[in-house]
């Protein structure tokens, strides 16, 4: 009975060190973790969380200026509006290879998974931050239904996406835990979860922007329109793109020790394949934009001080990067797609960032002492930011995610 539990604790203790320390000892692993991020992101972590302690201690105004004039703060500007858009690499993605058939981006798939998993978990939790409570998450999930309020759909439709994603990618951590019976499983179910998450996906991509609608007047008549569904859906697809091309060129960058050479051998191509979708898809976001300006008949507007400011997301960041992609893509460089990539999810940040926090009630006296925010929440921003970034990595260097695992190279 001694031998056997004297072998059970070996067997998890080889499991251990293999799995989760990368098969070194405690020295040999805590030596690995000094590096110039780790203790970058130890200083944030150190201020943050503090800060992030006081915001469910003293409340909301104890770290952000919002107010009822000026409730969308840069937690859900960037955590939220921000994150939600660049975390639909998972469904573009999906429903590339399993639905339409491109096999040849089988490398960035799980990639994509993995980035909207993460993308969506974070939103959560920016807006949990923000809301406050987080323990009471499961009322109005459960017991008090919301069901005429925006916000309530979206809620439903993340948490839902949210396992249907935990679900695709458990082939990558099931692979990882060498588990091949209840892999077989995954296999068979992940069509099925790809076509429930395009389902999802879509819905609350556009639901996100027909929260705006009920707030006519309030946002600027630039931003708002009755096209603002349609358009953080269509800029949602392209925003995927870009941001699977710029996490990809990261990891080559930063992880490339987690990455197999099929991986890293096949970027540049894969990565000029997806600029020209993004290319096309942004010239697509481009043109709507001008039609809910000529819908509304806005073209005065843009010759005042708020029209510059849109020109400048307009120009500098849509139809530029859009230039930008599809000349990389012309060419056959991938270097030039990544910049127009970069320049894309830029641009779809700041847009949803103008909509929620920077022409929100825009002509109420005091709006810039509004829409700058205090270093306190950028601070608590900063810390789930850095925490994400964490996660990512965690997981890149020990789940076959831009790596086939050895035993299941012959998988789907």
């Amino acid at each position: 009975m001694s031998n056997g539990t004297l072998t059970t604790t070996g067997n998890f203790r080889s499991w251990f060190m293999d799995k989760l320390l990368m098969g070194m000892s405690w020295p040999e692993y805590s030596r690995t973790l000094i590096t110039p991020f780790n203790i970058v992101a130890a200083i944030v972590l150190s201020i943050g969380i503090p800060v992030i302690l006081i915001r469910f201690i003293y409340g909301l105004g104890a770290v952000t200026h919002a107010s009822n004039e000026y409730p969308l703060g840069i937690i859900l500007g960037w955590g939220l509006f921000g994150g939600v858009p660049l975390s639909a690499t998972g469904f573009v993605m999906g429903t590339a290879y399993y639905i339409f058939g491109f096999r040849g981006y089988k490398p960035l798939v799980r990639l994509g998974i993995l980035t909207g998993f993460l993308g969506y978990l974070f939103a959560v939790v920016y807006l949990l931050t923000d809301l406050g409570r987080p323990w009471r998450i499961y009322y109005p999930m459960i017991i008090g239904f919301g069901t005429t309020s925006v916000l309530f759909l979206i809620a439903w439709h993340v948490s839902t996406y949210l396992t249907v994603q935990l679900i695709e990618f458990s082939e990558a951590i099931l692979e990882w835990l060498k588990s091949r019976r209840v892999y077989k499983w995954a296999t068979m179910i992940v069509i099925g979860m790809t076509i429930a998450g395009i389902i999802l996906s879509t819905l609350h991509q556009s639901a996100l922007g027909a929260m705006f609608l009920l707030a006519p007047g309030k946002v600027h008549p630039l931003w708002f329109s009755s096209y603002i569904p349609h358009l953080f859906l269509s800029s949602s697809i392209y925003s995927a793109l870009a941001m699977v091309i710029m996490v990809s060129t990261l990891i080559a960058r930063f992880q490339r020790s987690a990455a197999d050479n099929n991986f890293l051998g096949s970027l540049d191509r894969l990565t000029v394949g997806l600029g020209k979708g993004a290319s096309v898809g942004i010239f697509v976001y481009f043109a709507m934009k001008l039609i809910s300006i000529a819908h509304d008949d806005n073209w005065h507007l843009l010759f005042t001080s708020w029209g510059y400011w849109y020109l400048v997301e307009l120009l500098g960041f849509v139809l530029l990067p859009g230039i930008v992609l599809a000349w990389g893509a012309k060419t056959g460089s991938a270097g030039i797609v990544r910049i127009g990539a970069f320049a894309s999810v830029a641009g779809v940040i700041l847009n949803r960032i103008n909509v929620s926090v920077i022409a929100f009630n825009w002509q109420l006296p005091g709006h810039l002492h509004h829409i700058i925010p205090p270093w306190q929440e950028v601070a608590i921003v900063a810390t789930i930011f850095t925490i994400h970034i964490l996660i990512f990595r965690w997981i890149i260097n020990r789940m076959p995610v831009v790596r086939e695992h050895p035993d299941y190279r012959e998988g789907h």
